[in-house]
C-alpha cells in the first residue's frame, strides 16, 4: 500500500502532466484539505521529490494570497538534460542527492531500472569506504563519468 507522500506525489505530478508538462500552481492549503492532511506533510513531499536533481524548480509564496509553483525543467535535447546533471553533481554529492539523480535518469528514460540499480550501488557510502568529504568526491566523479559515458554512446 502506497503512503500518504506517494499519493500527494503522484497528484502533483498528474497535475503536471495534465498542464501540458510544464508549470502547475497550487495553494498548500487546498492540496492539505485534498488529502486530510497537514501543510507541512506537503511541504516535505515537495521538499524531497520535487527538487533539482528530480528534474524540477520550486517557487512559493507565503501568506494568504501565497502559492506553490512547481516547474518540470524540460531540456530541448539529452545532452542539455544531462549536462545540466553534471552541473548539479558539481565537485561532489551526497548519497541522497545522486540517488535523485540517477532516478531522474530512470524517468527520463534515459537509463534502465537495472542500469539505476547498479549505479545506485556503486554510489552507497558502503561501496565507498572513504571519509567525508573524500566519499562525495569521488561519488561525484564516478556519476559524472557514468553520465559521460551516456552521453558519448548517445552521438
Amino acid at each position: 500500500m502506497r503512503n500518504m507522500s506517494d499519493i500527494i506525489e503522484q497528484y502533483l505530478k498528474q497535475l503536471i502532466e495534465e498542464s501540458g508538462g510544464e508549470v502547475v500552481e497550487i495553494k498548500r492549503a487546498h492540496i492539505a484539505e485534498k488529502f486530510d492532511c497537514v501543510p507541512s506533510q506537503l511541504n516535505y513531499v515537495i521538499k524531497t521529490r520535487f527538487t533539482n536533481e528530480h528534474g524540477y524548480t520550486v517557487e512559493s509564496k507565503r501568506g494568504g494570497g501565497g502559492y506553490i509553483r512547481i516547474t518540470k525543467v524540460e531540456s530541448h535535447s539529452k545532452s542539455e538534460y544531462l549536462a545540466r546533471l553534471k552541473q548539479l553533481i558539481g565537485d561532489g554529492i551526497s548519497q541522497q542527492n545522486a540517488k535523485h539523480i540517477v532516478q531522474s535518469l530512470m524517468e527520463n528514460e534515459v537509463i534502465t531500472m537495472k542500469e539505476a540499480k547498479i549505479i545506485n550501488a556503486v554510489l552507497e557510502r558502503e561501496s565507498l569506504m572513504l571519509d567525508l568529504p573524500y566519499r562525495d568526491r569521488l561519488r561525484a566523479n564516478i556519476l559524472t563519468r557514468v553520465i559521460d559515458v551516456i552521453l558519448y554512446t548517445e552521438e
